[in-house]
This record gives C-alpha cells, structure tokens and sequence, in this order.
C-alpha cells in the first residue's frame, strides 16, 4: 500500500504484507523501548490473529479489511479522562468513515462500533498500559457480501463505494490526535467538546438495548445519555444504571 497522506501525519509509519495482530505487535515494540513515538502506526490489510473486543477473535480474507494500529503516549492525565479515548477514536473513525461515504448515515454504537446505515463496518479495540495506549482498528473494506462475518456487518465494497485507504486513515490519525490532545489539555470531555461530539455520533442513545455485563448480569431498558466519564446510562424500571463495559445489543428504535 502506498499511504503518502497518511506517512505526513504519524510520527513512523510502518505498512506490513501480514501481521498477526497489530496491537500485539506495536504493544511490543512501545514496551521495549520508550522512544517509540507517539502516533507510531502499524497498518496491515491482512492480519491473521486479530482480537476483538471481550476477546473475540477478528479474521478476514487477505485484502478485505484495514487493521491499524495507533500508539498514543500525549495522554490525559487523569485515569478517569484516559476512559474516553476508546470513544474519541470512536469519533475520529466515524467521521474519517463518513467522508467518504457522504450518503450513507455513519453513526457509532456505543463504546466504539462504526456503524453505516445500522451494520457494523468497523470495529476499535483500545489496549492501555500506565504511559501509553494503542488503539487498534479493523475497517471492512473490499469485504464481500459472502465474506461478511455477520448478517449485521457490512464494507465499503458491498456499499458499491470504493475506499481511498490512504486518506481514511490520514483524517482518521488528524482528528484522533487532535481530540487526544484537546482532552489531555481540558482535562476533561465536557471542556474538551469530546463529550459533545460522542453524544452526537453515538446511535445508542435514545433507543431500548440489551446490555450484557460482566458476571452474567444483564440490564435491558432505553439508554437516555452519556455521563461525564463516558459511561452509557441505561433507565431501566425507573432506575438509571451507568455501564462502563458490557457487550451492547440495539433492541429496537425508541
């Protein structure tokens, strides 16, 4: 792949034939050395051991899908505000995504799933360390009809739109840097305008879900907003639940 756009903004880019799990891979190499850059990037259109969030496995047929990976070290830092890098790449995504797919409705299912029209087109899988975060992401792109994983996933080749790779990930790393960096500044998501900007974005809010928690617990009623840490809050029996982490299922339209 030629990613001339993308090249000018990270700070190292590497583009690999093949790659087991990019995450892994830049995980590595940030922890044996710390002059690995912020905004490093692995990107690979073959990757053969991806991992999903909740440790499900990600596997594609070579070509079909993008998977980068993104290492962060300009952190907020508070613990708490570092929570809302998984929806600030989230953000950063879905508008990269949206660009290019100007008649479609790009929106993001909470925490981070890329939705086009209601099917899954891209998934985000944030790993964290105490001095940097990789943030890695699977982008289906000359996936066809056949080779979708799930009857709920879609690509940008079964949308009959074809990708420019190069410029999806070159405003996907400018505006994930941007949103990193406005939030590490504030402090917080609310200043920051991140807040904002992943409420708008997000199409969970405002309809009925299933979230399954961890413990095999499960909360099922309408999700009404973000709080201030990111969580989706969740009315259920008159009783506001906050989730942090769960697997999230739209049930239907409110």
């Amino acid at each position: 792949m030629d990613l001339p756009l993308t090249a000018a903004v990270a700070s190292r880019l590497e583009v690999l034939a093949e790659a087991g799990s990019t995450n892994e891979m830049l995980g590595e190499r940030a922890r044996e050395s710390s002059s690995t850059p912020h905004l490093s990037v692995l990107v690979t259109d073959n990757q053969t051991a991806g991992r999903g969030r909740l440790g499900r496995s990600w596997t594609s047929a070579p070509g079909a899908s993008l998977a980068v990976s993104v290492l962060l070290r300009t952190l907020p830092s508070r613990g708490e505000t570092r929570g809302w890098i998984p929806l600030a790449a989230g953000v950063a995504m879905a508008d990269a995504i949206a660009e290019q797919l100007p008649d479609h409705d790009v929106a993001v299912k909470w925490p981070n799933d890329i939705l086009v029209d209601g099917r899954k087109i891209c998934g985000i899988l944030v790993q964290a360390s105490q001095d940097a975060v990789v943030v890695g992401t699977g982008v289906n792109t000359a996936m066809t009809a056949s080779e979708l994983p799930v009857p709920t996933a879609t690509s940008f080749a079964v949308l009959g739109v074809p990708v420019d790779a190069d410029r999806l990930l070159a405003t996907y790393l400018h505006t994930l840097d941007r949103l990193v960096a406005e939030l590490a500044e504030a402090g917080d998501a609310v200043a920051s305008g991140l807040h904002a900007a992943s409420s708008d974005r997000c199409a969970t809010i405002g309809l009925e879900v299933r979230v399954s928690l961890p413990g095999d617990s499960v909360v099922v009623g309408r999700a009404t907003r973000l709080d201030v840490d990111g969580r989706l809050v969740v009315l259920s029996a008159g009783t506001e639940t906050s989730i942090s982490a769960g697997d999230v299922v739209h049930v239907r339209p409110a």
